[in-house]
């Protein structure tokens, strides 16, 4: 479906804004002429969308059906307006560029001439603008943060949907909590405790529109501005963001084959307020944060008074070794936040996730969701609860992880024939994706946007890094891409590197090494 299709089938049927000067010497039906004219020359309405009918909007703008009959009839004669019996009255569908374009109002309405200052906040210039990058777009071969879909349960989550649709509970949906539903909220805390590790009640979990609200939501609360904070070097870009726009001051902290480097963090910046981590599955490199490690930043986060932001976004898919346990689940003196979303174990749009907050932090939580949302959507919790209460999730992870460890192992197995030792692979113990890194003499981003035009959706792994001393790879997702299609993928990545060399650009030192 086209976009003017889209917006036609959205604002069928649509009221156009018309003012009647009822003191004026102009007779209504001249009134309500100009005012149908002018909306549809200025493209307000478009062609061959439906206009409502005279009865509707002589209802609407308070007059009899008279001078409107007059109006349509007026527009129909000129060709502004076109009949089709049985239908309704539309915008002609043949109506000439001309007619818009020598009747089109002033351009001073249609685009406003800026003048004067137009001061935005300072904490907002700071923010990356949005590049219009294919791999943020395509869906396919090595796509990030794309499960597989087509395995998903939809058939009882439609019914779940439906379910609540038919036979809401009243008092859920009127009773406002700014903390979520608190079905939902139970169900989570019995899941986190049994398969994460996690120390929590149900009073402690707040429900959010993913792991970025999370993290602004907490930011909100716990910094200030110029507050400095540990991120992971390379990190979680929108993680960045949203601490940008808080105006905390970040410290890039090096990430090595044990996670992020504490020892380094306290050397840079010991009095940081805050360290955002992946310990489970660090983003973008995938290593898991080795058991000391963990001691010494929950000593550390103990020491200094600062606060850890755990986000555990895809813990669920381990496929080597034993489930690691959360960080915030080790922690005896409640400094971490714990962070989760279904975003990645179920689908992106879902748009739900999780807080896990120290108990004495809950009201200052609160008084923060109030005043950003109020309260969380009622409708997918509710489903939610439902999907895991019944058992449905915990078979759904279960066959997911079965299936993304074959589509993982399929692609280790033809990279490793195909393009070793071309690319060093990092962090493919867990979760949905993989780092790769290339040797000199590539650039990560080129290729990357080479690659789309041929189908593949690679994610270039140097925008991850905060400083210039970026290495060049891919952030290889596999979640959505059968093992059938991965030798094929894997070839026409083959190509690429071997048709895109460059010469050596003598890669910088760099302290993020796995």
């Amino acid at each position: 479906m086209s976009i003017q299709t889209r917006r036609q089938n959205a604002s069928v049927g649509v009221m156009p804004l018309i003012a009647l000067d009822r003191k004026s010497k102009l007779p209504l039906h001249k009134q309500i002429y100009e005012g149908l004219r002018t909306a549809i020359v200025s493209r307000a309405l478009d062609p061959g969308q439906r206009v409502p009918s005279s009865r509707d909007l002589a209802a609407e703008l308070r007059v009899s059906r008279i001078p409107v009959l007059n109006a349509y009839a007026q527009l129909l004669v000129e060709g502004y307006l076109e009949a089709r019996t049985g239908s309704g009255t539309f915008v002609s569908a043949e109506l000439p560029d001309a007619i818009a374009l020598t009747n089109l109002r002033p351009q001073s309405d249609a685009h406003p001439i800026l003048s004067g200052a137009r001061r935005i906040a300072e904490r907002t210039r700071l923010l990356p603008a949005r590049e219009p990058v294919p791999w943020l777009h395509g869906w396919g071969a090595f796509g990030l943060h794309q499960p597989a879909l087509e395995q998903f349960p939809h058939t009882i989550w439609s019914s779940l949907v439906a379910r609540h649709c038919r036979n809401p509970h009243v008092a859920r949906i009127h009773h406002i909590d700014p903390l979520g539903s608190m079905r939902f909220r139970e169900a989570v805390c019995n899941y986190l405790r049994a398969s994460r590790g996690v120390r929590c009640d149900a009073h402690q979990i707040m429900i959010v529109s993913g792991s970025q609200q999370a993290l602004d939501i907490t930011t909100r609360v716990l910094l200030n501005a110029g507050d400095p904070i540990w991120m992971e070097e390379p990190g979680y870009r929108l993680a960045r963001s949203a601490f940008l726009s808080a105006g905390c001051r970040l410290v890039p902290v090096p990430v090595d084959a044990s996670g992020m480097d504490v020892a380094a963090g306290i050397r840079i910046c010991r009095n940081a307020r805050a360290a955002h981590v992946t310990p489970s599955h660090q983003f973008p490199l995938g290593v898991t944060m080795s058991a000391s490690r963990r001691m010494q930043l929950l000593q550390w986060a103990h020491k200094y008074g600062a606060w850890i932001l755990e986000d555990d976004y895809d813990s669920e898919y381990r496929h080597e070794g034993m489930p690691i346990a959360s960080l915030q689940g080790l922690d005896p003196h409640a400094r971490v936040i714990y962070v989760g979303t279904f975003s990645k174990v179920l689908f992106p749009s879902l748009r739900v996730g999780y807080i896990v907050i120290p108990p004495d932090l809950v009201d200052a939580f609160t008084a923060g969701r109030l005043a950003m949302d109020i309260v969380p959507p009622y409708l997918h919790q509710e489903a939610l609860a439902d999907f895991i209460v019944e058992g449905h999730f915990a078979r759904h992870i279960r066959k997911m992880r079965t299936l993304y460890r074959e589509r993982r192992d399929v692609l280790l197995h033809c990279m490793e024939s195909t393009l070793h030792p071309t690319l060093e692979i990092s962090g493919s113990e867990t979760g949905m994706h993989f780092a790769a890194f290339l040797p000199e003499g590539y650039d990560d981003r080129q290729i990357a946007i080479r690659a789309a035009e041929v189908g593949l959706w690679l994610w270039p792994l140097s925008p991850s890094y905060a400083n210039t001393q970026a290495r060049h790879g891919f952030i290889l997702g596999y979640g959505s891409t059968p093992a059938k299609t991965m030798p094929r993928a894997v070839q026409q990545l083959c190509a690429l590197l071997e048709a895109n060399k460059s010469k050596p650009r003598g890669r910088p030192s760099h302290s993020a090494t796995v």
